[in-house]
């Protein structure tokens, strides 16, 4: 897997997790990235026996900081 196609994949999981997070939660549609990138961390750790083995792989290790760079980007 290249490193495009690995950040490509990253965000789409991120993304994932951010809908089910504001359906969850509509409130956090209004907090900080920080604040949605640690619940979304915490959603990743949790849930992660639900994700295929190669998204597994991807998240694994994955920080809070990474997850707030990857909300501020948008793919075109």
């Amino acid at each position: 897997m290249t490193v495009e196609h690995a950040a490509t994949q990253k965000h789409k999981i991120i993304d994932k997790f951010l809908i089910k997070l504001t359906q969850e939660e509509p409130q956090m549609y209004y907090a900080t990235t920080s604040e949605v990138a640690r619940s979304i961390h915490t959603m990743i750790k949790e849930h992660t026996n639900r994700l295929s083995v190669e998204e597994q792989t991807l998240v694994r290790h994955m920080t809070i900081e990474e997850i707030q760079g990857l909300l501020g980007f948008h793919l075109k």
